[in-house]
């Protein structure tokens, strides 16, 4: 209902005062907004930054110094490209390709960043744009740790684009409750789209279906397992 941080404390189940919970625990990668940063010092959950709003700051202060701001621009490119080339790949192999590739390109663009941060006032569009990088610098690495994580969170931006657009339109939820049930179904649509899946008959066959299916079997219906299901 806010921004506070008190939102994605309860959706993942954490208690800031409890060592104890049995919330969620793993990697969580997001753009570096403070009402997050409760969730990482309590532990158990993995920051993973976002290359993605990394670059924006660059973009959008690069008339500063065209200099520094088209380098910071090519040398996230050649990170992207590393990518682009691991696209296909096992996570194994992609892991792999980023040891050998990201990991050198990351600690030369470290060096640089901290060279020019030392010519630019702090406070200027792309001194915050350097300082941005430099300050989440161990949350934008952390990519190349596992094959599985992505070097930015454009899907998930990329959704929440439709929500904004959308809302100008609707304007209102209806109620808290309504807000909570759009989310879900905003959810499944999402991740019905992200599987490739025919939403429409995704929807049709498992709204037929709901009635009858004990609490217990309602992970069959869920997008990758209704995929799978329709492919044997």
């Amino acid at each position: 209902m806010t921004r506070k941080r008190d939102g994605p404390l309860k959706f993942l189940r954490r208690d800031e005062q409890s060592k104890t919970d049995d919330g969620f625990r793993g990697y969580l990668q997001a753009d570096a907004y403070s009402g997050y940063d409760v969730l990482f010092r309590l532990g158990g959950i993995v920051e993973v930054g976002c290359w993605a709003h990394a670059r924006r700051k660059f973009f959008e202060s690069k008339e500063m110094n065209l200099a520094i701001g088209l380098e910071a621009l090519a040398r996230i490119k050649q990170l992207y490209k590393v990518e682009d080339a691991a696209r296909e790949l096992s996570s194994a192999e992609r892991l792999a390709l980023r040891l050998e590739r990201s990991v050198p390109l990351l600690a030369s663009m470290k060096t640089w960043l901290d060279e020019q941060y030392a010519k630019v006032l702090p406070k200027s569009a792309l001194g915050e744009a350097i300082g941005y990088s430099l300050s989440n610098w161990p949350a934008l690495c952390r990519y190349t740790e596992d094959g599985d994580l992505h070097i930015d969170n454009n899907a998930v931006e990329r959704m929440l684009k439709l929500i904004a657009l959308g809302r100008k339109n609707w304007l209102f939820a209806g109620s808290e409750r309504g807000g909570h049930t759009a989310a879900v179904l905003f959810t499944i649509i999402s991740s019905a789209k992200r599987h490739d899946l025919n939403t429409w008959a995704y929807l049709c066959d498992v709204l037929w279906r709901l009635a009858d299916l004990k609490p217990g079997e309602l992970e069959q219906l869920l997008p990758d397992h209704w995929r799978d299901s329709r492919a044997t």
